[in-house]
């Protein structure tokens, strides 16, 4: 195809929740524009877009893809996304570029949670949409059904531009309600014929509906229906386009991927409803700030505006570096040139910049304005960064991804891996903003956070392919700390003489608790110099050791008051060594009689859940001690519960929020306090630790 305007490119894309069909549908309109020989299928894990390991074995989209096709005279750029609740804050990031998306609904399920949150993104950047239900061949399919389904969750008025020719083993094809067609699928070909008499009534029913909520959109089109004129097919499809580009209603395709009915009819939605990139500039101008003075500046997708170009998704790769995927907005990205990154404020060199066919690379000269394209071993380049001229520089706004809500621990399968590890994971996180990777000071324990179980788990099986590195994840260690309820002294004493110079250090103490979040204190008290001034530091020294490694459960001890009042030293054998252990035995032997308690972090967290999971989601908080301190009501049907948790009862809460909300619900925490540990649960926690030291004593 020869070089497109703006105006000749759509920029889409696929939407749903996983296991909806958006690979399958991607895959057809591939094959049914010809831009691939032959059609794969998930089950043959031989897609153009699900190419990664990962996505071939769990047979579902954990990363977005982006291929292409033409059609006529149309360069449609399809983003295949994923579904799967764990990935979908990477759509979230697709749709941030994206002008327009095919929302697909089952025939068979109807709109599933994933999808209600994946809408909301596609609102939130105000991108037009079209609906395909799909899957009207398979058993128990419901067109009513969907379409009922799509207009309750989606709070929109949905418009079939389409309806079926029969449901499940008697779906056939499709009728076209514009030119009042049928198109019916005859020894693997789709073929144009008339509608069938038994549905004529019905289609005309449609029809009607049609035109009235298209007139609705036109004064003058408005006027001519209620004069009795028929409003022709060129009427009708201009007041589509309108009311889908305003998004006063969503026009509706339907179809079967798996046997191409209906994919045609989507590829033409595409271009008659979805905006092109000189659409989008009228209805939503590209806007951003200049760093430097901060001001506002907008650009417009030609190619005679400064370059401006938006990184929504990168990819590490150990062998050919990292490919950063990008979507031009104005001005051209040529091969061979240097761009500033505007964010890091680093000049960029590009080498060779190439279309992306799933995992194949298509070379190409430049990007133009509105295309999306990619190019390798960029430096200081990540997600959400922009590129751009470097006397005309500009800031776009980046997405702010969701936090990750899940944490586990991780340990080397092999001895020495531990750098291995770390190098590849700060890989991985650059292709993937919600993951997060630490170490915790505490446990020295190396800690992946994610959006879930299975986020982690893939994160790791890329780690394993990519960089030769293996771990195990296990549940992160709870910071518990130590401290008394009770005042208490008494005495550490230290003496060793073992032939020549000996060992002497003597000293009293009386311990007492502080207020929660007091810290520690220690008092000196020592009069006529019953402990001469050079010993002291080194018996507090020993005491503050001594709560470093905790008395009842190995765990620091905090909000404690130690008082140093009296003591004994010999002139030859005592030492600042002897002082610090007199120290140390001084306060393991006081917390006996201090009546010592382990405390727990207590998480503040908010949890939003639709009104009919409320009662279940607030029994499940109690039973992981909860305490409710409110529930508020949110915009859209949902409940805001404000909770304080012990955070040991919320390391794997992500997935039983997930499965009691079927996926609708949303949640944060962060540190409050921290709270006594009920009886029975500390003497678990103690007799644990106890059997770890033996086994690591063995």
């Amino acid at each position: 195809m020869s070089k497109l305007s703006a105006g000749q490119i759509r920029n889409v894309a696929i939407i749903a929740h996983s296991g909806a069909g958006k690979t399958s549908l991607t895959e057809a309109i591939l094959f049914n524009a010809g831009a691939i020989d032959r059609m794969g299928s998930v089950e043959a894990g031989n897609t153009t877009t699900d190419c990664e390991p990962e996505e071939i074995s769990r047979k579902i989209s954990v990363v977005s893809a982006v291929a292409y096709c033409d059609w006529k005279n149309t360069r449609i750029n399809l983003i295949d996304t994923p579904g799967f609740i764990n990935f979908i804050e990477d759509t979230r990031g697709s749709l941030r570029i994206s002008d327009g998306a095919v929302v697909i609904v089952s025939a068979i399920s109807g709109v599933k949670a994933e999808t209600e949150k994946i809408w909301k993104y596609a609102c939130e950047f105000e991108v037009p949409r079209v609906v395909f239900i799909n899957k009207l061949d398979k058993e128990a399919a419901n067109f009513q059904m969907a379409l009922g389904d799509l207009e309750k969750s989606f709070e929109a008025e949905a418009v079939p531009l389409y309806i079926p020719i029969g449901e499940g083993e008697g779906f056939k094809g499709i009728v076209d309600l514009i030119t009042m067609k049928a198109y019916v699928a005859e020894n693997g070909k789709i073929e144009e014929t008339d509608i069938p008499s038994s549905l004529q009534a019905s289609a005309n029913d449609y029809k009607k509906k049609l035109v009235e909520k298209v007139a609705e959109s036109d004064d003058a089109l408005l006027e001519k229906y209620l004069e009795g004129t028929e409003l022709s097919n060129e009427e009708i499809m201009k007041g589509v386009r309108e009311g889908s580009l305003t998004r006063r209603f969503i026009p509706v395709i339907c179809g079967s991927a798996t046997l191409g009915i209906g994919v045609s009819q989507i590829l033409d939605a595409m271009l008659l409803c979805l905006p092109s990139p000189e659409d989008m500039s009228r209805i939503s101008p590209v806007r951003g700030k200049n760093p430097k003075d901060g001001k506002e500046v907008e650009r417009k997708p030609v190619e005679t505006d400064p370059l401006t170009a938006y990184v929504f998704k990168t990819v590490a790769d150990p062998f050919a570096g990292k490919m950063s995927v990008f979507r031009v907005y104005s001005g051209i990205l040529r091969a061979d040139s240097t761009v500033l990154n505007a964010q890091s404020g680093t000049k960029e060199r590009i080498g060779q910049v190439f279309y992306l066919q799933g995992k194949k690379h298509v070379p190409t000269p430049a990007a133009g304005p509105g295309e999306i394209a990619a190019v390798v071993k960029l430096k200081d380049t990540n997600v959400g960064d922009t590129l751009c001229e470097e006397h005309h520089a500009i800031l776009l706004e980046r997405v702010k991804f969701a936090e990750p809500l899940i944490s586990y621990a991780m340990a080397s399968k092999n001895k020495g891996d531990e750098d291995k590890i770390s190098i590849g994971l700060n890989r991985i996180l650059e292709e993937d903003p919600t993951l997060r990777f630490s170490r915790d000071e505490e446990s020295k324990e190396m800690i992946l956070s994610g959006m879930g179980q299975v986020h982690l788990e893939v994160s790791l099986e890329k780690l394993k392919r990519k960089f030769g590195v293996e771990v195990v994840m296990k549940t992160p260690k709870i910071p518990y700390r130590e401290t008394i309820r009770a005042f208490a002294k008494g005495q550490g004493r230290y003496k060793k003489q073992s032939g020549g110079r000996g060992q002497y250090g003597d000293c009293w103490i009386e311990m007492e608790p502080l207020s929660r979040g007091g810290g520690y204190q220690f008092v000196d008290r020592i009069v006529g110099g019953v402990i001469p001034q050079q010993y002291r530091p080194a018996v507090e020294k020993g005491i503050v050791e001594a709560m470093r490694d905790g008395v009842i459960a190995g765990y620091p001890m905090v909000d404690v008051k130690v008082t140093l009042y009296d003591g004994t030293y010999h002139s030859v054998d005592s030492s600042e060594m002897a002082f610090k252990i007199a120290g140390s035995m001084a306060l393991k032997k006081v917390v006996q009689d201090a009546k010592a308690v382990l405390l727990e972090p207590i998480m503040q967290v908010e949890v939003t859940v639709p009104d009919d999971t409320l009662g279940a989601v607030i029994g499940d908080l109690n039973t992981r001690r909860g305490k409710i301190q409110g529930v508020e009501p949110q915009a859209g049907g949902n409940q805001k519960i404000n909770a304080l948790v012990p955070m040991a009862e919320m390391l794997t809460y992500a997935n039983q929020l997930q499965s009691i909300t079927s996926g609708r619900g949303l949640y944060s925490m962060e540190f409050s306090n921290y709270e006594e540990v009920p009886s029975h649960i500390t003497q678990k926690i103690i007799a644990e630790r106890q059997k770890m030291k033996e086994e690591q004593n063995q």
